[in-house]
């Protein structure tokens, strides 16, 4: 998935500041006693009564930095943000020098989705401790967090110097060059980071990262996911039948959704109509959310389940014996590699049939799940099969079903006659350009001597990143006021009034765009896509295919850049697309809810059937 609305940052952020857990000050004026039980207590899982003893101790020594420091720690390591930065925050007012306390309340800042506060306290601590190599990784990460690449950039490398090798801060380097576009570079670091520290988190976040970088055989992409389940899921366990199931071929199924993603981000625009027009008769949903900063398309999406489980504060363990208390029949993975997924949880195999779809462009590695669902025009029949551990799931027509913003604006005018240009747009996550891309648009704008190009991603707002993408249109003959930045976070309805400008989008590759071609098409502007071999490089030509405009996918580099140029020279075709996209999608598979959703169902009952003969 793509677009304004989804993860740019892909990938689980590296802050690693457990290093300032109980580092108990003594001071001769109290008494350590509850901090020592409450240090025990926490070392034997015993954890809400080692928040017992804290909350004692702050509250028999109200004026004590240090009994409120660790209150608020505890809290954090329970994922109660705001109360652990109510107790951070009295630390801090109380012993004002003390770094960790500060990085602390930065980390718990960060997870409350209070970005400049987060970025104060890192600061604040830098002040203190200046050679401290984890408060600039920490801030480094909340620099790209607030989509200050070069500034973000700048602290890793120092964090780097004064701790080399330090995994943290090489996998939030690689991060950060990913979204400026430079993923062969963020490769190198992320794996720096996992010879030093082989997590499972970094190593998905190298996974995530192969999918961005042109000319990768596929069967060494497909062979390193599947290292990463050797090394981090012990391979696949053996699919023995549940104690006590019921595999009864025609009853209700029971299926699970499990996503860190069921906010306002682009999984949901796809995933909504799934669980809107689910036949509770046939199908009983359970979402088990691990966000952990709701929002109002959270609540919306609660309100349509079946059942809802908040999972944000749950082990791997508790999470797989929550989905056996569940009695889950089908298991569906939202994420794959991207950030906060919970693959490791499907290793242990909690449901009979296990299921990765949609917010991940690739297989999973994992033995444990069964079937990835795609369709023939993504993963055509007998081309991409060997380079998956899962078995591929085609659904009859389209892979996903798309859900229009409410606030969506109408369709406008063409720009190009008033504007006396064309204008050219991309507006997918950067991540996803890579110098291939840079090129093919460079031809383009060459070939179309008058056209400008807008490039919107959250990254482009960094002027030090805006400036060396600019110098590369100059390297290949365009001028640099032709190119342009918009950085901007906006509102769904803004974001998408930014098509007004625009006559032609221009997909990426080898990663398409998925959202942000829907929402082109949507307000009447033609994609140009390059269909590649992989599912991440053919999404362009599925979603163009069931609209009709064939003639904007392209087969070669030499295809893509003709499309682009004839269509610039036709403006009477550009307004009659313009005019005819929206109702084209409309009625296309595309936004065909209850249809998509009965394909869905009918596909989940014959995994069932087949589930149930192996029984």
């Amino acid at each position: 998935m793509s677009g304004t609305t989804a993860k740019e940052w892909h990938g689980r952020p590296a802050h690693v500041i457990s290093e300032h857990g109980l580092e108990a000050r003594a001071t001769p004026e109290y008494d350590l006693a509850h901090l020592t039980r409450a240090r025990t207590l926490r070392n034997e899982g015993r954890l809400e009564e080692a928040l017992a003893e804290l909350r004692q101790a702050a509250a028999l020594h109200p004026g004590w930095a240090e009994a409120h420091h660790q209150l608020g720690n505890a809290l954090k390591g329970l994922g109660a943000y705001a109360e652990a930065a109510a107790s951070l925050r009295t630390a801090a007012r109380l012993d004002p020098v003390q770094a960790a306390i500060w990085l602390n309340l930065g980390v718990c800042c960060l997870e409350l989705g209070h970005l400049s506060q987060a970025e104060e306290c890192f600061r604040q601590a830098l002040a203190l401790e200046p050679y401290r190599p984890e408060a600039r990784n920490i801030l480094g990460h909340a620099l790209l967090l607030r989509g200050r690449c070069a500034e973000a950039a700048r602290e890793l490398k120092r964090a780097l110097e004064l701790r080399p090798g330090y995994p943290a801060a090489h996998d939030n380097l690689g991060r950060v060059l990913k979204a400026q576009g430079r993923a062969a570079e963020a490769l190198a670091h992320h794996a720096a980071a996992l010879r030093t520290q082989p997590r499972a988190a970094t190593h998905s976040n190298l996974l995530y990262t192969l999918n961005f970088i042109p000319g990768l055989d596929p069967a060494e992409v497909a062979a390193e996911h599947g290292r990463w389940a050797s090394v981090h899921a012990g391979g696949a366990p053996p699919a023995a039948r549940p104690a006590g199931h019921d595999f009864s071929p025609q009853r209700r199924l029971r299926v699970g959704y499990v996503s860190p993603d069921l906010v306002r981000h682009a999984v949901s625009y796809f995933f909504e109509p799934v669980l809107a027009r689910h036949d509770r008769g046939q199908i009983e949903s359970i979402c088990y959310s691990d966000t952990r900063m709701p929002d109002g398309v959270t609540e919306r999406l609660r309100r349509q389940a079946g059942e809802w489980r908040e999972t944000s504060r749950l082990t791997d363990a508790q999470l797989e014996a929550q989905i056996r208390r569940d009695r889950v029949d089908i298991l569906v993975d939202l994420a794959g590699h991207t950030a906060r997924n919970r693959l490791p949880v499907f290793a242990r195999r909690p449901a009979p049939v296990q299921v990765t779809w949609l917010g991940y462009p690739n297989t999973t590695g994992l033995g444990a799940i069964d079937y990835r669902l795609t369709e023939v025009l993504c993963d055509p029949p007998g081309q991409t099969e060997a380079w998956h551990s899962e078995k591929l799931f085609r659904l009859p027509r389209t892979f996903s079903c798309y859900r229009p913003p409410a606030e969506s604006p109408a369709v406008g005018p063409l720009p190009a006659p008033s504007a006396g240009k064309v204008t050219f747009a991309c507006f997918n996550n950067f991540a996803k350009v890579s110098p291939g891309t840079i090129r093919r648009w460079a031809r383009i704008l060459r070939e179309v001597p008058a056209a400008v190009l807008l490039l919107k991603s959250r990254g482009l707002g960094d002027p030090a990143t805006a400036m060396a993408v600019r110098a590369q249109f100059v390297g290949q003959g365009v001028p640099g006021e032709r190119i342009e930045f918009n950085g901007e976070e906006l509102s769904v309805a803004r974001h998408l009034s930014l098509y007004h400008r625009v006559d032609i989008a221009l997909d990426t590759d080898p990663y398409n765009g998925t959202t942000t071609t829907c929402e082109a098409l949507w307000m009447g502007v033609p994609v140009i896509t390059l269909a590649g071999r992989t599912h991440a490089s053919r999404v362009g030509a599925s979603l163009l295919s069931h609209v009709g405009f064939s003639e904007g996918i392209a087969q070669t580099e030499e295809g893509y850049v003709a499309a682009a140029g004839a269509l610039a020279a036709d403006l009477p075709r550009l307004a009659a697309l313009r005019r005819e996209l929206r109702e084209r999608m409309r009625a296309s598979a595309l936004c065909d809810e209850a249809g998509f959703v009965r394909d869905l169902e009918s596909g989940f009952r014959r995994m069932w059937l087949e589930r149930c003969a192996a029984a």
